[in-house]
Parts: structure tokens; sequence; C-alpha cells
């Protein structure tokens, strides 16, 4: 089995990182350039929003409070009441 220290990041497929991945857990150092450990091309990660596999960015959560029409309210509530 391979260890992360047995892979060539420099000679394979990986790519080097990109200025977003800076910070997170997953960068290894190899001849003066950076790269992710676990995943081939970091760019392509991080083209539709936050990275996965990113141990440094954390996902918004937004709440966001739904308005309900006061009468639909009183309907479905009384219906509940009614046993329908």
């Amino acid at each position: 089995m391979q260890t992360s220290k047995d892979v060539q990041y420099g000679d394979g497929p990986f790519q080097p990182i990109i200025e977003k991945c800076e910070g997170c857990d997953r960068v290894v150092e190899e001849n003066s350039s950076h790269y992710c450990t676990t995943y081939i091309n970091p760019e392509a990660k991080w083209r539709l929003g936050i990275c996965n596999f990113a141990t440094h960015a954390k996902p918004e959560i937004k709440v966001v409070k739904v308005r309900i029409n006061p009468l639909k309210a009183a309907k479905r509530a009384s219906s509940k009441r009614r046993g329908k």
C-alpha cells in the first residue's frame, strides 16, 4: 500500500494548488511547490464553489425565514383539528 510519502507529486498528474487552497491541512510541499494530497486537480474542486475536501473553509449556512399567508395557515390549522 502506498503512503503519502511514497507519492511523487511533481512527476505525476498532480497539479499545484491554487490560492484558495492555502491553509488547508491536505497541502504538502514538494520541490518548492505545493500539492493537494487528496485531489489531482485542486482548481476543479473550487470551480462550483467551496472544495468539499477543504479543512480550512467551512460552508456558510443561511437561515431564511419563510413568510406564510395567515389565511392559508388558519385553514391548515382548522383542517387538522377536524381530522381531515
